[in-house]
């Protein structure tokens, strides 16, 4: 990419960014309401998962309403101004796209799954019982 061009998505993100996260604070979904035991089971197994996302990527805003939807405790992890996260990233998933969710199986290997289609499909079949976003 041109250095014009990026200094000029760049500003545009600077921008547009406070803009979108104020959007989606103003019209956040509400939880699922699940029976407390359900509820602890939920979040035993959403232990083993952590999103790296960027905070006002819009893709990565898509997939953290739908984790607020499910009421998941999913770990959120700052691709974008942590580095350590970010090197992780690209160490376990090959690349610095986001949003990506680590899935760690019981052996304590990782699988990356990205894109936000992907990610929203993923929580929906494994914790919730609609197949949309």
């Amino acid at each position: 990419m041109k250095p014009v061009a990026r200094l000029f998505f760049k500003t545009l993100r600077v921008i547009l960014g406070p803009f979108l996260l104020l959007g989606d604070w103003l019209t956040r979904p509400k939880g699922i309401v699940r029976p407390k035991a359900e509820q602890r089971a939920i979040d035993a197994r959403a232990q083993n998962l952590a999103l790296y996302h960027f905070p006002t990527c819009p893709f990565c805003l898509k997939t953290r309403r739908t984790i607020r939807r499910l009421s998941l405790k999913i770990e959120l992890r700052d691709a974008k101004n942590d580095q350590a996260h970010r090197a992780a990233l690209i160490a376990g998933g090959g690349k610095p796209q986001v949003p990506c969710l680590q899935v760690t199986d019981a052996q304590g290997q990782p699988t990356w799954l990205y894109d936000s289609n992907t990610v929203i499909a993923y929580l929906n079949r494994e914790f919730g019982d609609s197949p949309t976003a």
